[in-house]
């Protein structure tokens, strides 16, 4: 088999005969400044079955990574300007699960190391052979399929199961979840508990979404944000004329839900009186208008919410028992953020990754950032941390998000720790640094590579941290 050795001049295209087609075929990018050499890889590969299309240069192939989707870019690691690294991250950024192949005819062992760790599928080094350059492109393209299925049925398990919203890997959250999948398919009444911001609503779209129900309406209600008076009506509906202002006969929520889920938030602050009727509805299926005595017989779920301790409300004769056990019939606990402190840096990507890509800004966040979200008591959860990202990404004058950047409202810290617990700055550091990188590693299943481009640093940067801090990945190469 031929060589294709750098400066060789292209051969005319028409007079290679084709080779039978690709066992995968792809779309391809090769970038190379050298004319010749760019020609003829490109024509092997075309002769191969692909598709390919060429750059001149490293700035020309990031223009078309961010117009066009390749399956495959095999790009020059030399290149004046732009050179093979940055179109390697330009490919990580703008289009993840593209594979990436360095070729370069200066290569040596460190380079091709370097190029690997940073996210490249596979490095090539000049003169290569035509069957080594098909058989590393097919390889890189059957990774990249691959890639794909496993992404698409990710994103469909959690669509499936309404999980693509809720973010979380601690113990804690593992626990919520589990219980989700396992109480949506039944009809079961549910009582979600949590502090304000939580995600309850969240939770309960979840179980809705995966209920036989799910392609029924969800409708939810907040008990706090309606008057005493206008509670009934809005749940149960009205006759007309049943009240001052009731000019015509409406239904209420309970029959908007009709089939599918009605969520009841902050149930603890409804009175007793309503508290009666609801426990009503439940026991018998059916509920009356306000203003009417004829039942309607309706078929509903009822998830309800609380940021209330609601045995203490019994206890205090401020909630029915009989309605608490008819509405807890299984319970869901959303811990607060402070009890789940390793999703704090998982949680801010999520926040960051969003904003990045309504922005196209690329923010990222310096460990020091990082160290004092970790450390923050989060009075407000999920949601005040969803806040405090979106404001420090578009404050921060810089591409990093420093620790300056981040403005906490309700800067309480923690509890003072006793002086043998107490914590430096540099240990607290440390800390969230460690629980960046465990969360990482966790998601990309010990690819170093997608794990530094995650977390913004280089590799080198990422192996000299996990060596510090004593992180092992499984299936990692050894550090030369």
């Amino acid at each position: 088999m031929a060589e294709i050795p750098p400066g060789m001049p292209a051969p005319d295209e028409p007079r290679l005969e084709p080779r039978g087609g690709a066992l995968v075929a792809g779309k391809i990018l090769v970038v190379d400044d050298q004319k010749n050499m760019r020609a003829t890889t490109a024509i092997v590969l075309r002769q191969g079955g692909h598709t390919v299309e060429e750059a001149e240069d490293g700035a020309a192939a990031v223009q078309r990574i961010q117009q066009e989707t390749f399956d495959v870019v095999l790009t020059d690691l030399r290149m004046p300007s732009v050179d093979g690294m940055e179109v390697l991250r330009a490919a990580q950024r703008l289009a993840p699960e593209t594979q990436v192949i360095v070729m370069t005819a200066y290569g040596t062992i460190e380079s091709a190391v370097d190029a690997i760790r940073q996210g490249a599928y596979d490095f090539l080094a000049k003169p290569f052979k035509e069957d080594e350059l098909l058989l590393r492109v097919s390889k890189a393209l059957e990774k990249r399929r691959l890639l794909g299925e496993v992404s698409l049925l990710a994103g469909e398990f959690r669509k499936r199961y309404g999980l693509e919203h809720i973010v979380g890997r601690s113990s804690a959250m593992r626990d919520v979840l589990d219980r989700v999948v396992r109480i949506a398919p039944t009809d079961a009444t549910v009582l979600v508990s949590g502090e304000s911001g939580t995600g309850k609503e969240l939770v309960a779209r979840a179980i809705h979404v995966a209920s036989r129900r799910g392609d029924k309406p969800f409708v939810p209600v907040n008990c706090a944000a309606i008057t005493e008076t206008l509670l009934e009506s809005e749940l149960f509906g009205h006759a007309k004329g049943a009240f001052t202002g009731a000019v015509r006969a409406r239904r209420g929520m309970f029959e908007e839900a009709n089939g599918g889920t009605l969520f009841i938030d902050e149930i603890g602050e409804t009175a007793p009186g309503f508290q009666a009727k609801l426990l009503r509805a439940l026991q018998e299926g059916e509920i009356r208008r306000v203003g009417e005595s004829t039942p309607v017989q309706v078929d509903v779920r009822v998830i309800a919410a609380t940021n209330q301790d609601l045995r203490r409300a019994i206890a205090e004769r401020r909630f029915r028992e009989d309605l608490y056990y008819r509405l807890a019939v299984v319970p869901v606990r959303i811990p607060p953020l402070r009890e789940r402190r390793e999703d704090v840096p998982l949680l801010a990507a999520h926040f960051l990754q969003r904003y990045n890509r309504r922005t196209a800004e690329g923010k990222t966040l310096a460990p020091e950032a990082l160290a004092r979200l970790v450390e923050h008591d989060w009075p407000g959860n999920v949601r005040e941390l969803e806040n405090a990202i979106e404001q420090a990404a578009a404050l921060s004058p810089g591409r990093e998000i420093r620790e300056g950047d981040v403005q906490l409202e309700h800067a309480r810290g923690l509890p003072a720790a006793p002086a043998e617990e107490a914590r430096t700055l540099a240990e607290a550091v440390e800390e969230a640094e460690r629980c960046a990188i465990e969360a990482a590693l966790a998601r990309c299943e010990g690819d170093l590579g997608r794990v530094a481009r995650e977390l913004g640093v280089s590799a080198t940067t990422l192996w000299r941290k996990m060596k510090r801090l004593a992180i092992e990945a499984r299936g990692a190469p050894t550090q030369p």
